[in-house]
């Protein structure tokens, strides 16, 4: 019963924090556009809001690996929720921008610490066979968060000071969270009180053989210091250079831009009302969620190698397949923040149906990178692309569609700068068919990329970086490899745009493509296979392997 109930609350605590993670990376979108009403906020103003959650989340994977070493993972847990409660306080009773931004940091640093602490607890806490699905289930969390903060965009759109609400709703889970933990023994790898710990029911969890080894564990634990992260001691720098490149490679395959189309590809198959965006978000969002189980179910039995292969094959061929298509039926790309903050309502609604704005008047718009944030990034770290590049641009660096462009020419390009437009001539009726036949293949090329994705490297990267580090040095690892990856995001989130300027759309996909099958072959060459064993064994493993 013990175990048991050990097992329930590690599943609810991983399920949680992903929970929160996509609900505060998702919440913003809706809340932006009250925001920018109430606080009157220019197109810079609202970029400096949605990446205070980038700066809190990065300067947490630099001090937060020190905090998971030294004072143990359930502990880094409860300070997170904590500071989350204060974040979701200050957000809630904010009265000027900058106590916003003060807010949305401290939450960038909560929903980072909390994310590599408790993919690393869970994956300690379990036993070898349950590992794969309890630390996936971090992912499954986040893409149920990010669902949930759409329906609550939408629910608050209307409602005075919604913003408000959107943001202290976030109290209810981290509450939750906080209460599941209080129950769960004292991290397994906590150095000093080890065999209390094993008394308090870690062991029953574990198998046998697994028991025996973790009654080994505690003597032949060895300390590192950060540098050791490099040197060849233990195959240390074979570890990161794996944890590296998952993390990297997870970014630069081009997910979270692949979704950031998604609203402007549903409206050119032909889904011409308001609500195609709501439809894109909620759409791609069930689709990943449903990966996302069948990665959990797959990560104990195919193993994280085959999954992490398979599912870069899949999205290098599905975003090929997006780029060749899109250079034979342009889709056009409008970059101007001013142009659709700057449209009152009314005239967004009837004129430009992609900006995402919902059916009834001056409500919050479900943000067209909808997948965007998705692209959770493992523990939907990839998420945070979306943010400055599209939350910022809910109001806009989104999509003036290809049909009809002249008509919203001088609507969205009064500045003419930044707007890509179709390079294609006047559609006839043939060359229309064909258009469309073209994009109904991109978009059934977008729902494979996003399955892909949530099957291989949404959740396996961070499983595997819960895995390949020793005990000692297991929090500051993962926390080097995850500054890289928001430190990857923000750069793709700033840069892309100005790349879609200077090569071009399809090139740019094509080039995604080839950074897929780059990513095959590394998997291929570094990433061993970790499914069945023991956070001991595959240690062992690679402190032997050369």
């Amino acid at each position: 019963g013990r175990a048991l109930l050990v097992l329930l609350l590690s599943g609810t605590v991983s399920l949680l924090g992903g929970l929160i993670f996509g609900y505060e990376l998702g919440i913003i979108s809706g809340a932006l556009l009250q925001l920018q009403a109430a606080f009157q906020l220019s197109c810079f103003k609202q970029e400096v809001l949605v990446s205070a959650v980038l700066v809190g989340a990065l300067l947490a994977s630099l001090a937060g690996g020190i905090l998971i070493d030294r004072h143990g993972r359930r502990r880094a847990i409860l300070v997170s929720n904590l500071v989350l409660l204060v974040g979701s306080l200050i957000l809630t009773l904010a009265r000027s921008l900058t106590v916003l931004v003060i807010g949305r940091v401290t939450v960038g640093f909560a929903i980072s610490v909390s994310s590599m602490a408790c993919c690393i607890y869970v994956s300690e806490m379990v036993a070898a066979h349950q590992r794969g699905l309890l630390v996936s289930l971090y992912e499954a969390g986040i893409t149920v968060g990010i669902l949930l903060s759409y329906a609550l965009n939408y629910i608050f759109a209307d409602v005075d000071e919604g913003w408000r609400y959107m943001f202290g709703l976030a109290i209810a889970p981290t509450a939750m969270q906080f209460l599941s933990i209080l129950f769960l023994p004292v991290n397994p790898v906590k150095f000093s009180s080890w065999d209390s710990d094993c008394q308090k029911g870690l062991i029953p969890l574990q198998d046998t053989e697994d028991r025996a080894a973790a009654k080994r564990e505690p003597y032949q634990e060895k300390h590192y210091s950060f540098l050791d992260l490099f040197r060849t001691r233990d195959n240390m720098r074979r570890r990161t250079l794996v944890g590296l490149g998952l993390v990297l490679f997870q970014q630069f395959t081009g997910q979270p831009n692949v979704l950031g189309y998604a609203s402007k590809i549903f409206h050119s198959v032909g889904f011409q009302s308001n609500s195609s965006a709501i439809l894109a978000s909620v759409g791609l969002g069930a689709i990943k969620v449903l990966a996302t189980l069948v990665a959990m179910a797959l990560a104990d039995k195919a193993g994280r190698r085959v999954l992490l292969m398979a599912g870069c094959v899949v999205m290098a061929i599905s975003v090929t397949t997006i780029g060749l298509s899109s250079r034979m039926a342009p889709l056009a790309m409008a970059r101007d923040c001013k142009a659709a903050a700057g449209l009152n309502a009314s005239h967004s609604l009837t004129q430009h149906p992609l900006t995402p704005v919902l059916p009834q008047a001056a409500v919050s718009p479900v943000p067209p990178a909808s997948g965007a944030v998705k692209s959770q990034a493992g523990p939907g770290f990839a998420a945070t692309r979306s943010l400055t590049e599209v939350f910022a641009s809910t109001q806009s660096k989104e999509v003036v569609p290809h049909p009809s462009l002249s008509q919203k020419r001088d609507l969205v390009g009064q500045s003419k700068k930044g707007t890509l437009e179709s390079t294609g001539p006047p559609l006839g009726a043939a060359p229309q068919a064909q258009h469309t036949v073209l994009n109904w293949i991109t978009l059934l090329s977008m729902m494979a990329f996003v399955s892909a994705f949530s099957i291989g490297f949404g959740p396996m990267t961070w499983l595997v970086l819960s895995e390949i580090y020793p005990a000692g040095i297991r929090g500051r690892a993962f926390a080097f490899c995850n500054s890289f990856n928001w430190a990857a995001n923000l750069l793709i989130s700033l840069s892309f745009l100005d790349l879609i300027d200077a090569i071009g759309f399809s090139w740019m996909f094509l080039l995604y493509g080839l950074m897929g099958v780059m990513a095959v072959l590394f998997i291929y060459l570094f990433v061993p296979e970790t499914k069945g064993q023991s956070l001991e064994e595959i240690d062992q493993q690679f402190s032997r392997k050369r």
